[in-house]
C-alpha cells in the first residue's frame, strides 16, 4: 500500500508493504486505518452541518419576524475644545 503525506517539507509517498519489521508494518497500518476513518467522519460531519446551516437559513427565511434590525453605530466627535 502506497501512501502519499504532504507536510510542510513537501509530499513524501511510502510504500507500507516494504516495511520489514512485522510490527511496525502491522502499527502502520493500523494508523494509515484510523486516519481514513476520521477523514470520513470529518467529511461527513461538515456535510452534516452545512446541510443544517442551510435548513436553518431556509426556516428564518420564512420568519420575518425573526429579522432583527441592526442599528448602526454612531461616533459623536467632539467638537468643543478646552482652552488653556
Amino acid at each position: 500500500m502506497i501512501i502519499t503525506i504532504t507536510n510542510d517539507e513537501g509530499i513524501i509517498s511510502y510504500d507500507v508493504n516494504t516495511i520489514k519489521d512485522d510490527g511496525m508494518r502491522a502499527n502502520a497500518s493500523v494508523m494509515i486505518s484510523k486516519v481514513s476513518q476520521i477523514e470520513v467522519i470529518t467529511e461527513a460531519l461538515n456535510f452534516a452541518g452545512a446541510t443544517h446551516r442551510g435548513n436553518l437559513e431556509t426556516l428564518l427565511k420564512d420568519a420575518p419576524e425573526a429579522v432583527v434590525e441592526s442599528e448602526e453605530e454612531t461616533v459623536d466627535e467632539d467638537t468643543s475644545s478646552e482652552e488653556d
